[in-house]
């Protein structure tokens, strides 16, 4: 019994393992969009049940604030990116992060459109909202949103100074959407950081530091 013991055991030993389930766009792509329905779901509720306002979402009362807070963002992110890639080692740098870039350009701005409009709908519209009508405070909104928002990107706890790369964002992210009270605005300096970080990659622009 012995000999059969220690022959199933260097069997097993020899026998593959399965790795980790590579990363799908287009799996990422109908996830995202199924919870980006769940959220709008969500808050029309909250509006129809007068917790929010349609005016919370969707002002365009400052068009010209508007427009300067989306080029201003998403220039000055991209900037922060671009740094940051720069100095910090590819070790440092999460797997997903580097493999973006391999997919076809159809893909990746699907899958940077839908993921970033999930999570400003999420996090930006529904969160943070709730906590400024409960707590009364902007920046206090603004703060727990973003530590949940680093909650969501387990996959960096390994990779802990990518949370840099994360945090400063939603912070800004949070900041221009209650000077604007217009979820687009967030929304597309995420969308436009996302791609251009993603396209300046694709197109060897810039590369990771080694």
């Amino acid at each position: 019994m012995v000999p059969e013991r220690r022959k199933d055991m260097e069997y097993l030993k020899d026998k593959p393992q399965k790795t980790k389930k590579d990363f799908s766009p287009k799996d990422a792509i109908f996830v995202f969009s199924s919870f980006t329905f769940v959220c709008v779901a969500i808050i029309f509720a909250l509006i129809v049940y007068d917790v929010f306002t349609i005016e919370n979402f969707l002002s365009f009362n400052q068009p010209f604030t508007i427009v300067l807070n989306v080029v201003l963002a998403s220039i000055g992110l991209l900037l922060f990116g671009i740094i940051l890639t720069l100095y910090i080692p590819s070790k440092y740098i999460d797997e997903t992060n580097k493999s973006y870039q391999d997919y076809s350009l159809l893909s990746i701005v699907a899958f940077m459109f839908i993921g970033a409009l999930f999570e400003e709908i999420l996090f930006r519209g529904i969160i943070q909202n709730l906590f400024l009508v409960f707590l009364e405070h902007q920046w206090t909104a603004i703060i727990i949103t973003t530590l949940l928002f680093l909650g969501m990107h387990t996959q960096y706890i390994k990779k802990p100074i990518m949370l840099i790369n994360i945090t400063v964002p939603s912070l800004i992210f949070g900041w221009i959407y209650f000077e604007t009270n217009n979820i687009l605005v967030p929304f597309l300096v995420h969308f436009f950081m996302n791609i251009g970080m993603t396209l300046l990659f694709k197109y060897n622009l810039i590369r990771v530091k080694h």
